[in-house]
């Protein structure tokens, strides 16, 4: 199914091969389902890696920006983010069939996962496992947010301003346990302040 020509296009610059984009609802069905069922320990590589770098239907910077924009909506990020991706490419159906990926059958094998966890949470192996995993969870977070800084070079705020972001998310999140709720409008509140005014005419 081609996609409609009144949807904007993510890659209007001329002379530059067209970027591949999802082909129809079907295939963002399955993207996002084999997206979901590799999410375990850490979601956000997985998105990365498959979004970025092997389809490359965006950017890293567009992913930084909408990474952004889907931890400020409520719900959970990876499927706020499934949500823009598929309704930017074929509207609500995009949408609705990007939302049913992510969550139809990641929720069966949650609910099969839970039985099975259920049965076996007080053995000893089982439960040092998972404390295991949440080192590798930590490390595949860390790994993505490498990747993901090397965006910033392109920023308008430039490198110096947006390091200091960084480190001063880090420093509200991390040392001052701030909540969400605080970071978002005060940190990230000053850097889209910031950026609004660097890029007004």
């Amino acid at each position: 199914m081609a996609i409609a020509t009144d949807l904007p296009s993510p890659d209007p610059t001329p002379g530059l091969p067209p970027r591949p984009q999802p082909r129809n609802p079907s295939d963002l069905f399955w993207s996002f389902t084999w997206l979901a069922l590799q999410g375990f320990g850490g979601v956000l590589a997985v998105v990365q890696r498959e979004l970025v770098e092997k389809k490359r239907w965006m950017t890293n910077e567009e992913f930084v920006e909408d990474w952004a924009v889907a931890q400020i909506m409520p719900g959970p990020n990876v499927v706020n983010l499934s949500i823009m991706i598929g309704d930017r490419y074929f509207g609500l159906r995009g949408a609705f069939a990007a939302l049913a990926g992510m969550l139809t059958f990641p929720l069966m094998l949650v609910l099969a996962l839970a039985v099975i966890y259920a049965e076996f949470s007080s053995h000893p192996a089982v439960a040092g496992a998972l404390r295991g995993m949440g080192a590798v969870a930590a490390g595949l977070i860390a790994g993505v947010g490498i990747k993901l800084f090397v965006s910033i070079k392109k920023h308008p705020l430039g490198r110096p301003l947006c390091v200091a972001f960084v480190i001063l998310t880090v420093i509200t999140m991390a040392v001052l346990r701030w909540p969400l709720l605080w970071i978002l409008p005060v940190v990230g509140g000053a850097a889209c302040l910031l950026t609004w005014r660097k890029l007004a005419p």
